[in-house]
């Protein structure tokens, strides 16, 4: 009895789509490299599961890039459409602004003028004036700063020059006290002066008296 013929359609339980698509997809990729290498044939093969995951196969002697573009010429159909158009319209015009911006940084340095008239030499001589002008503002600006820096470290200068006089005027005085309170001390523990002695001489007989 042979099998049934299936029904082709959406699997509605998730699990058995998952399932299904896993198995069905290691087919799809063995039978692509089957063909490759049995036929040597250019085979591109690209899945998306249902959650956006990709999945690709290319044939060693070839690439993804390679195969669109020869899908392109074959088929005579537009792979990139006007949104890749615009971007890759977009890409060229920033890459002539960049030359064209390379072109005036050499013109602002004084390279390849000769080329230039008269008239285009104004806006590069204006361009330089005014460029002048922001240089010796931004040196202005640093030179107030110097000074006002200046001023602050003399004021600062000053304020420890003052305190360091009061502190070596208290040392100083502090020096003092205690050297008098030295020699007061000396004067303490000194031993009392020695008592003036008196000397008694004796009485010498008046021999004219007696006479």
């Amino acid at each position: 009895m042979g099998r049934g013929k299936i029904e082709i359609k959406r699997i509605e339980n998730s699990t058995n789509r998952q399932v299904t698509f896993s198995k069905r997809r290691n087919g799809i990729m063995k039978k692509a490299k089957e063909i490759s290498v049995l036929c040597d044939a250019q085979v591109s093969l690209v899945i998306f599961s249902s959650l956006g995951k990709m999945f690709e196969y290319c044939s060693p002697s070839t690439s993804l890039s390679k195969m669109l573009e020869k899908y392109q010429q074959n088929s005579g159909k537009k792979l990139w459409d006007a949104k890749h158009e615009n971007l890759s319209a977009e890409i060229d015009r920033i890459k002539k602004e960049n030359d064209n911006m390379q072109i005036e940084l050499r013109h602002l340095k004084g390279e390849d003028l000769n080329s230039l008239n008269p008239k285009e030499l104004i806006p590069i001589e204006e361009a330089l004036q005014n460029g002048l002008a922001g240089v010796r503002d931004k040196q202005m600006d640093f030179l107030k700063m110097l000074k006002k820096n200046e001023r602050m470290l003399e004021e600062e200068n000053k304020r420890l020059t003052y305190l360091l006089h009061h502190q070596q005027l208290a040392m100083e005085g502090g020096m003092r006290e205690l050297d008098i309170g030295y020699h007061q001390k000396d004067r303490e523990y000194a031993p009392p002066p020695m008592p003036m002695t008196f000397r008694v001489q004796p009485i010498q007989p008046n021999l004219h008296g007696n006479k």
